[in-house]
């Protein structure tokens, strides 16, 4: 079981809701997935005018978790005020933090991130830090008060796959204890696949659901992904080698003369 903020769930994605092609493929998806977390975005649903309300509705039906972010902020002020309106309107002290730095990039303003983590978690926020790779930085957001990680693994929507394994790599190590998803980036089941097999508790995705030819399909298979490289992660895998080892023995092999 994965547990964050003393939440325990069976799956360990967690999956965004915008950009699909409409509310009922939305719903489908998440269903197909087996996600019980859904992420929203509080600035864009409200927005939406009318359609807000069928939007909460449908999300109500599903019987999932609501994790609402911060996206779109650029200022601390901004994501603290976002993250108190969330939890005024859906009940819910957890909050995606999300305090972007660059335009082009949606790269993390980490200093801004690290100041909204302190302000919102000493507010009694369960504060869930979009952030980048580094290892100073996450330190920083512990302190900070964040019981949760979620480091980048490529900037948001590139569909890249992990661009630093080592760097993800240390980040687990350093912290075992500490529950880690990764969040960005993802554009495979392969690449769910393959963060999951280093270790990490979960991953975070939208963008290559939402807008993959079959979301409903995708969401599925990203869902079977991240199940397979957790289980392989737990099997412990095979390292590799740097010579060929014959899997068949050659002891006791025929002799023919």
């Amino acid at each position: 079981m994965l547990s964050l903020y003393g939440r325990q769930l069976s799956s360990r994605l967690l999956l965004g809701t915008a950009q699909y092609p409409s509310p009922a493929v939305l719903a489908d998806a998440v269903r197909a997935s087996k996600t019980e977390v859904v992420t929203v975005s509080l600035r864009r649903e409200m927005a939406g005018g009318q359609t807000g309300g069928q939007f909460w509705s449908l999300i109500e039906q599903l019987g999932v978790a609501v994790l609402p972010n911060t996206a779109g902020c650029h200022s601390v002020k901004e994501a603290v005020t976002t993250a108190h309106m969330a939890r005024e309107l859906l009940d819910t002290n957890w909050i995606k933090l999300e305090v972007i730095g660059n335009h082009d990039t949606l790269q993390p303003d980490v200093f801004g991130l690290v100041e909204a983590a302190r302000i919102l978690s000493g507010d009694g926020f369960a504060v869930f830090p979009y952030t980048t790779d580094d290892l100073v930085v996450a330190e920083r957001l512990l302190e900070a008060g964040c019981q949760v990680l979620m480091p980048w693994c490529a900037p948001i929507g590139s569909a890249k796959g992990p661009l630093n394994i080592d760097a993800l790599r240390t980040l687990r190590g350093h912290f075992a204890d500490v529950p880690l998803v990764v969040d960005a980036g993802l554009g495979r089941p392969s690449h769910a696949a393959a963060v999951m097999e280093l270790g990490f508790d979960a991953v975070l995705l939208n963008t290559a659901v939402a807008k993959a030819g079959d979301p409903v399909a995708m969401a599925s298979a990203f869902g079977k992904a991240v199940e397979a490289g957790h289980e392989a992660f737990l099997a412990g895998m095979l390292e590799p080698r740097d010579m060929a080892v014959p899997s068949t023995p050659v002891i006791g092999k025929a002799v023919f003369s």
